[in-house]
């Protein structure tokens, strides 16, 4: 297993409201959407031949939304952008990804890339304006919304919020489920692929056995 993922059933915005544990919770989530509308913010997919332009919009939203803030350094780096350019538009054009531009006034205030499969839907990468938070309008509410549509499509059952354990995903009461990754080898390089999942357990085990000790280590008090 690698790591969690977050995922909620395919449903309308409206029916993923009302999971909400709470009344509270569920008309705040209904005035952020009145807040969006008031805004006039709408949604759009992308066609395949406006995807590049769009993806590198949504770069240069996701630099000014994190400015002055801790953000993945490699989504600034260029290689990320020339990666995420190559890689977005094929898959919008097959079906395994699309992207959604959201207007303001006219003005593209966020982009989102959310990943296809035939039975989920997963929120991958945003880039968002600081001006929309500057209006309050709630950005997750937004993306969740276009999400949850795609994830209704025939067959999908799932709506993932992907990889990350942030606390502002739980106030939808996801699952967590297991990530587990695959890794696949040729029959002549698969020695070396044993050889650094050996290395990987390793690690894990001394990783595991060095908590255990800190962990007896408290209980007795701190005695060496």
């Amino acid at each position: 297993d690698d790591s969690l993922c977050l995922e909620l059933p395919a449903l309308p915005l409206d029916e993923l409201v009302a999971r909400l544990p709470s009344a509270k919770a569920r008309q705040r989530v209904r005035a952020q959407l009145r807040r969006l509308d008031a805004l006039g913010v709408k949604s759009r997919p992308v066609l395949p031949d406006e995807a590049d332009a769009a993806v590198r919009r949504l770069l240069e939203l996701h630099r000014l939304q994190w400015r002055g803030r801790k953000v993945t350094g490699e989504h600034l780096l260029p290689r990320f952008r020339e990666h995420l350019v190559r890689a977005v538009g094929p898959m919008v054009r097959s079906g395994d990804a699309v992207v959604t531009e959201f207007r303001m006034a006219d003005e593209v205030v966020a982009v989102d890339v959310t990943l296809l499969s035939p039975r989920l839907a997963g929120g991958y990468l945003y880039g968002a304006h600081p001006r929309l938070r500057e209006r309050k309008a709630d950005v997750a509410v937004m993306l969740l919304d276009a999400c949850a549509s795609y994830a209704r499509a025939p067959g999908r059952g799932t709506l993932s919020l992907l990889r990350g354990d942030e606390p502002y995903k739980h106030r939808w009461c996801p699952e967590p489920v297991p990530n587990q990754r695959l890794l696949l080898a040729r029959r002549r390089t698969a020695p070396l692929l044993a050889a650094a999942l050996c290395d990987a357990a390793a690690r894990r085990r001394g990783k595991e056995l060095l908590r255990r000790r800190e962990e007896r280590r408290e209980h007795d008090g701190g005695g060496t």
